[in-house]
């Protein structure tokens, strides 16, 4: 159901992906009023996207991976009193200052890319943040190309409209990702020439106790290889796209050998002609928002940064739980089990609700030992300290304000800048639209000479994009709690 946002609730969940939906429909079960603030007009998240009505799809669960799972839980939210506030970009959380427990408010920009220029306030008692992840890229010659995409963002086209980024698709990065959307294409009808996975897959056997009680990974991935098999597509591992080729588009890319350490291997290069490619480096957990608030943060296997959580998935601070990819990436059905726990958590703290101790150790027990999986998988495909050889120094690295390898490492090298936020200072390379998340990771590794560094926590008042017209219209009290320890706050609050 859809209602207004101004009445206090007991639980606000933002996202609604797998974590978020199943946390949502635990919570209100048990008791809670909730509301799911979601961005998308369509609940389900990147994992579950699918296309609009009006598409007139016949079968869109034959694009994706364990479908009931995500119809069981569409019909638990259709049954329940959860308020579904779709189209809503959260892009702060605030809690009164008036005590440790005191309620919380999430602010948001409402319609399609918050183009309405509306404001919505949420209150609620708790807030469980489900928010997802987003493509890690690595940048390389020719990566700017028309024609190149992120892995993800292939899948997301092809799930949600129905279209191909390409006839003839190179799918190339690192991470299990990768199998998915080289499958999902390939069934659609492109051409998949190759899959090139920078790291190999024996990592995994060094873990064989999280492979044994993982069977369902294992399955996925024959699942995935079989789908491969059948359509002829060639797996390349301990490779990389190290050059993309084209004038107006993508014509061909430059595949290359990797030595242990991901650096190029001189004179293995090899060309294959496609008119597209698809390129992701892992996922990275979107934790803005909680970094905001001062919650404790971990280094996954990955480089990556997620939340600290404790048993129960609750935050270092109180009446905060986070679920999904915010505790590091593990994948839809970890991303249920931590937001029905979530969910359930909530429930007992806020209203005191009786559940069974047997469900929780259930569901702890299944969080746990899909965690340990996780971890695992994040090892596998860490990437190597070597990859900025890839980079010329002609190569852009921040996209959006067009700052080049070369410009960042003079930076380094000649202005003494010894981590990412200097670097921006020097060069503007993370100022863009993105806020640094295609380019963070690179500007870190660049500055910190290390080829392994992944930016630090920053707090922000902002998690996305807001119009000035959206922060004029805050009132006085709500500027002050934007972020009492940013000096952007003291400018909203001056204005």
């Amino acid at each position: 159901m859809t209602a207004s946002a101004c009445e206090p609730y007991d639980l606000v969940v933002i996202g609604a992906g797998s974590a978020g939906i199943a946390g949502a429909v635990a919570a209100c079960e048990l008791g809670l009023s909730v509301a799911l603030v979601d961005a998308s007009a369509q609940i389900g998240g990147q994992f579950y996207r699918h296309p609009a009505p009006t598409l007139g799809a016949v079968r869109p669960e034959a694009l994706h991976h364990d479908w009931s799972a995500f119809r069981d839980l569409h019909r638990r939210l259709a049954e329940s009193d959860v308020t579904h506030l779709a189209g809503h970009h959260a892009w702060s959380v605030t809690r009164s200052d008036e005590a440790a427990d005191g309620p919380w408010t999430v602010h948001a920009v409402v319609g399609p890319d918050g183009a309405d220029e509306r404001h919505a306030r949420v209150r609620a008692r708790a807030v469980l943040l489900a928010a997802g992840a987003y493509e890690r890229q690595l940048p390389f010659p020719g990566w700017t190309l028309p024609g190149v995409v992120g892995a993800g963002g292939a899948q997301a086209m092809l799930k949600s409209g129905l279209v191909l980024p390409g006839r003839r698709i190179v799918v190339a990065g690192s991470g299990p990702l990768l199998l998915a959307v080289a499958s999902s294409l390939a069934a659609a009808g492109a051409r998949v020439p190759a899959v090139v996975e920078a790291s190999g897959y024996l990592r995994y056997a060094r873990n064989p106790r999280a492979l044994v009680t993982n069977p369902h990974k294992a399955a996925e991935a024959l699942l995935h290889a079989g789908a491969l098999l059948r359509h002829g597509v060639r797996p390349l591992t301990r490779s990389a796209v190290t050059e993309v080729h084209g004038a107006d588009r993508v014509e061909a890319v430059t595949v290359t050998r990797l030595d242990g350490d991901w650096r190029p291997v001189q004179g293995s290069g090899r060309r294959i002609a496609c008119d597209a490619l698809a390129v992701g480096h892992g996922l990275v957990p979107q934790i803005e928002l909680a970094v905001a608030l001062g919650c404790a943060t971990r280094t996954v296997p990955d480089g990556t940064l997620a939340l600290a959580l404790d048993s129960l998935q609750e935050t270092s601070v109180r009446g905060l739980w986070a679920a999904g990819e915010a505790g590091g990436v593990g994948g839809a059905e970890l991303a249920r089990v931590e937001g029905e726990l979530a969910g359930v958590a909530a429930a007992v703290r806020l209203r005191g609700s009786r559940v069974s101790g047997g469900r929780i150790r259930g569901l702890s027990r299944r969080r746990d030992r899909m965690r340990a999986f996780a971890e695992v998988m994040a090892a596998a495909h860490a990437p190597g300290s070597g990859w900025p050889g890839w980079l010329s120094d002609d190569t852009d690295v921040c996209r959006c304000e067009e700052v080049t390898a070369g410009r960042v490492r003079e930076a380094v090298a000649e202005l003494g800048a010894r981590d990412a936020r200097t670097v921006k200072l020097f060069t503007r390379a993370g100022m863009g639209w993105c806020q640094g998340r295609m380019c963070g990771t690179a500007v870190a590794c660049l500055a910190a000479r290390d080829g392994d560094a992944e930016p630090p926590a920053e707090r922000r008042p902002f998690a996305t994009p807001v119009p000035l017209s959206v922060l004029a219209a805050l009132d006085q009290a709500d500027a002050g709690r934007a972020d009492p320890e940013s000096a952007e706050a003291g400018d909203i609050r001056q204005r």
